[in-house]
């Protein structure tokens, strides 16, 4: 008698033990799940032996021999809704989550990567299997989109902004891009674009075969939205080379922010000089303008002001040495309507109109016009000949080195008085001039 009830003791606390957890322990043997319970990273129920809260017996035996004695207490999305929170109250979803399919990224027993997912801290792999991998192969690469790290910007599950981005674009750019954050704040000139837009306005997130992944090289990329500048750049004859040269825009202008308006590095002539102020640059090599104005007392006006652009078109020009009209390449040139033009649109326009005037110009014997005397009649001297277009050590840009003339300097010898002046140059003997006692010549 005593013997049946320890018997029966045992089978009640063998039946109580299949079925609860302990049941669950069973199933990770090494003659069966073996597997699944090596994985380093177990889904929770299974670390937890707890089979029974996702897999429901109906068939008495199991294993069953091409047969199935388990199934899932419920489908998919509901089953995982059983421990995890539900998905959808946010306005965008991953397409799998909204399908309800789980299981497209997360093993559901266990994995060797964080998150039960296949893949590790490089997710290219298990997001291009449903992602187009072009945008992952291109010459030049976004830091995270380079290494897979895809939920550095994007959200796995759902998101409020398009593409599941983690914030707003600009919010998760500077998230990493925080030196340029700071910079942004505090600079006086901002790019339109950077201001108002998204990055990715300029910037392929991703990858692209242009430099710093941007959606189209430049000047093309900056002509998209600068129509004029590219109907300007369309119709030059002489563009400026650091246009059509590699950086394009960007040699000169910065792309997002900058110390002085029209987005430059620093003022005008600093940002030319950059280039025109060292010696044997290009081919044939620029002219050290930097040079030629350190130190000179007497500066062409805008010069003066810092204006390389008011004579020099900084993109192109239809004119010899991106002059904004047109102006002589010729050393000798005599004037005639147009000629001078990139002079006159500051000078007085009627300086070399009329061979005697009063109040066209000073440098005149009496009424007679010596500008007039020199350009337009005879030989017809451009400027350049006499003066010196940026700066000088004599009044009136006269160079006391003397104009150059090939490979000869010629002296001027240029003196000046109250009421005129006189010159001694190598092309002719010392005259006087003035305005008001007429000198009489031989």
């Amino acid at each position: 008698m005593k013997s049946h009830v320890a018997i029966s003791i045992v089978l009640t606390l063998l039946v109580l033990c299949l079925a609860g957890p302990a049941h669950a322990g069973s199933c990770l043997t090494a003659g069966c799940h073996a597997d699944i319970a090596a994985l380093k990273n177990p889904h929770a129920p299974v670390k937890d032996e707890d089979c029974t809260s996702c897999h429901t017996q109906v068939v008495k035996e199991h294993p069953v021999k091409g047969a199935k004695s388990f199934k899932l207490s419920s489908k998919q999305p509901s089953l995982c809704f059983g421990c995890h929170d539900p998905f959808g109250k946010k306005k965008f979803q991953h397409s799998p989550v909204k399908d309800g399919e789980c299981t497209a990224c997360h093993r559901p027993h266990g994995s060797n990567q964080p998150f039960l997912l296949e893949a590790g801290e490089d997710r290219a792999p298990l997001c291009l299997n449903c992602h187009e991998s072009d945008p992952f192969k291109q010459k030049y690469m976004h830091g995270p989109a380079a290494v897979g790290s895809c939920n550095t910007c994007h959200e796995p599950h759902e998101s409020n902004e398009k593409a599941l981005m983690k914030g707003p674009v600009r919010e998760v750019c500077l998230k990493c891009h925080a030196d340029f954050a700071a910079a942004f704040k505090a600079a006086p000139v901002v790019h339109p674009p950077v201001r108002d837009d998204a990055c990715t306005a300029c910037h392929n997130p991703h990858g692209s075969p242009v430099k710093m992944f941007l959606k189209n090289k430049m000047p093309d990329l900056c002509l998209g939205c600068h129509k004029s500048m590219a109907a300007t750049l369309a119709a030059v004859k002489v563009p400026h080379k650091p246009v059509i040269s590699e950086g394009a825009c960007a040699n000169c202008h910065a792309a997002h922010y900058g110390k002085a308006k029209g987005l430059l590095a620093a003022d005008q002539m600093t940002v030319c000089l950059g280039c025109h102020g060292v010696d044997n640059l290009g081919t044939p090599p620029l002219k050290n303008i930097k040079k030629q104005i350190e130190g000179k007392p007497y500066l062409h006006g805008p010069i003066k002001k810092g204006s390389c652009k008011a004579c020099h078109n900084p993109h192109g020009s239809a004119y010899f040495r991106l002059l904004p009209g047109n102006y002589p390449s010729e050393l000798y040139y005599p004037y005639q309507d147009g000629a001078y033009d990139a002079c006159l649109k500051c000078h007085e326009k009627n300086l070399l109109r009329f061979p005697e005037t009063t109040i066209y110009t000073n440098f005149r014997n009496g009424n007679r016009n010596l500008h007039y005397v020199h350009v337009v009649s005879r030989k017809g001297r451009t400027c350049r000949i006499c003066h010196q277009p940026h700066a000088s050590d004599g009044p009136k840009l006269i160079n006391k080195n003397g104009a150059e003339f090939g490979e000869w300097k010629i002296p001027i010898n240029f003196m000046i008085t109250s009421t005129g002046g006189s010159c001694a140059p190598g092309c002719h003997r010392k005259l006087k001039y003035d305005r008001v006692k007429p000198e009489t010549y031989q």
